[in-house]
């Protein structure tokens, strides 16, 4: 894996409330990975290490939910994050995340970001307040969804 440039960075929401010196002490942490279409990124129930950036290609994420039958959940495109919450809690991937194009990604390991927390609490802040914000938008879109479905079930069953 190599090392990324800063402009790779720059662009993302992630980092969007962050001077150029700031990005310069995140990109240090960050490595390039090139993977192939078809290739897995991580899958399902393996534990969570790293937090992702496309930087080209798209991701699709995708839940089993019933034996050999998988649902996309969404399909990512460059500037996109996923695993997000890996880099917070730890815990297992919640989905699988497979390339659909050839892609470029932009990884952090959790132990990398925790020695940013450690060294540079305002930067880290910044970004976690910025992963919130992604995942408070995610969790409202379910809940819309959820919502429609339940309304759907409501009106089947009248």
């Amino acid at each position: 894996m190599a090392k990324i440039d800063v402009s790779s960075l720059s662009d993302c929401f992630l980092f969007n409330d962050l001077d150029k010196k700031e990005i310069d002490v995140v990109a240090s942490l960050f490595y390039e990975k090139k993977l192939a279409a078809g290739k897995t990124v991580f899958v399902e129930q393996m534990p969570g290490e790293s937090l992702y950036l496309i930087k080209s290609g798209r991701v699709k994420i995708s839940k089993l939910i019933a034996e050999g039958d998988e649902k996309i959940l969404v399909t990512l495109n460059p500037e996109d994050v996923f695993g997000e919450i890996a880099i917070l809690d730890g815990a297992p991937r919640s989905a699988t995340a497979r390339v659909e194009d050839d892609a470029v990604l932009l990884s952090i390991k959790k132990s990398d970001f925790e020695k940013l927390c450690a060294a540079k609490p305002k930067i880290a802040l910044t970004i976690m307040r910025n992963i919130i914000t992604v995942f408070s938008s995610r969790i409202r879109e379910n809940n819309d969804e959820y919502k429609e479905m339940l309304m759907w079930s409501l009106s089947e069953s009248s």
